[in-house]
């Protein structure tokens, strides 16, 4: 261990240092990539199938301060796959659930909840106090929102969708002018919007699980600098055939994000 992870080190409390013990042993964490962790900043805009599991890992794995935008509250239909939440949550506002909840898991990080729905309005005034942004809400009009606000404030984005069987990841890194982004591959709003909404098409409760593990480990890689990202690229899972596919997307000629049309 050098000088400047003695240094580092020296701050750690005890009890950080037994909480994150098996991250930090890693060769390519250690208490420098552990520090990265826990004075980063992760916004989750949805609590539900994916923002369920990618709240409770960040949570676990120690990133500082995480906030989850959601405005609804939790219903039954919900619990199949959102499960941060429990039976005796019904009826409660899924933010504060869910910030309750992660408190326990991991209290001595900042957590923050907003009860509202994201539109334009207020996206700057929330997004402002993070760097990364976790897209796991269930419908492409706020998911075009996301991805046009992080291009113009050059933020990172991860964004999942899950349906029936499958999944999709995307990581959008805007800080790289070779970054493509949402529109490139879907250019503008689908006639039905909400064609792919879980609760007009359903989902197998353990694709937020995956799905969201997943945008939870490439939130990790991007504030480590670790490993190959998903940047550049889509990650197609099918789990009926459990097959996993790694699509290359290049930033289209005539997409706004492309420097050559500005």
């Amino acid at each position: 261990m050098d000088q400047q992870e003695n240094k580092i080190l020296m701050k750690f409390t005890k009890k950080q240092l037994d909480r994150y013990s098996r991250q930090i042993i890693l060769k390519k964490v250690g208490v420098i990539g552990q520090k990265k962790l826990l004075k980063s900043s992760v916004l989750i805009v949805g609590a539900g199938g994916l923002g369920s599991p990618i709240a409770i890992y960040l949570s676990a794995l120690g990133v500082g301060k995480i906030g989850i935008v959601d405005k609804d509250k939790v219903e039954i239909s919900n619990l199949n796959r959102q499960i941060i939440f429990e039976t005796n949550d019904l009826k409660k506002e899924k933010s504060f659930a869910a910030v309750k909840k992660l408190k326990k898991i991991n209290p001595e990080i900042s957590i923050k909840s907003f009860k509202k729905n994201l539109n334009s309005k207020n996206i700057n005034q929330i997004g402002k106090e993070f760097h990364i942004i976790v897209d796991g809400s269930d419908n492409f009009k706020t998911r075009f929102l996301i991805n046009d606000y992080c291009f113009k404030k050059k933020k990172i984005l991860i964004s999942g969708a899950i349906n029936k069987f499958d999944g999709q990841v995307y990581t959008f890194n805007f800080s790289k002018k070779k970054s493509p982004c949402l529109r490139c591959f879907i250019p503008n709003l689908p006639p039905n919007p909400d064609v792919d909404n879980c609760e007009y098409e359903g989902v197998l409760g353990t694709l937020g699980g995956i799905i969201g593990t997943i945008q939870a480990n490439e939130v990790v890689k991007e504030i480590l600098g670790i490993g190959d990202t998903l940047c550049g690229y889509i990650l197609i899972i099918d789990g009926l055939k459990l097959s996993f596919r790694k699509v290359k997307l290049n930033k289209r000629s005539d997409c706004y994000c492309n420097e050559k049309n500005k």
